[in-house]
């Protein structure tokens, strides 16, 4: 008798199989004339000028982690204040520890300074 993941097991293995038949068909069968125009970098028709390896400062990682972790809230906020009447208080009080949470490290990050640009 099948177990009752053994259908998701074949999807998920003829998922990945058919995917890598699709990316091993393309390296085989895909024409290959590199040339040193073709590996440059593309700058709108443009030739580029200087480097086009451009270091980014890393204040812009940290803003960017920063603003994964109060978007991804609100994902799980959303459906909470949507259904809030129905889930009663228990739901109140672990939506309010997560709150409680994320503002503490909305206050730490802002104490070390995570949030200013100077």
């Amino acid at each position: 008798m099948m177990s009752a993941y053994a259908v998701v097991y074949a999807f998920a293995l003829v998922g990945i199989g058919f995917a890598a038949v699709v990316l091993i068909a393309a390296k085989v069968f895909r024409p290959s004339v590199p040339y040193a125009r073709k590996e440059s970098t593309y700058e709108c028709g443009i030739p580029a000028v200087g480097s086009t390896e451009v270091k980014l400062n890393i204040r812009f990682h940290t803003f960017a982690l920063l603003f994964v972790l109060f978007d991804v809230e609100i994902l799980y906020v959303y459906p909470w204040a949507v259904t809030a009447r129905e889930l009663g208080r228990l739901a109140l009080y672990e939506m309010g520890a997560f709150l409680a949470i994320i503002f503490l490290a909305l206050a730490f990050a802002w104490r070390k300074g995570a949030l200013s640009w100077e």
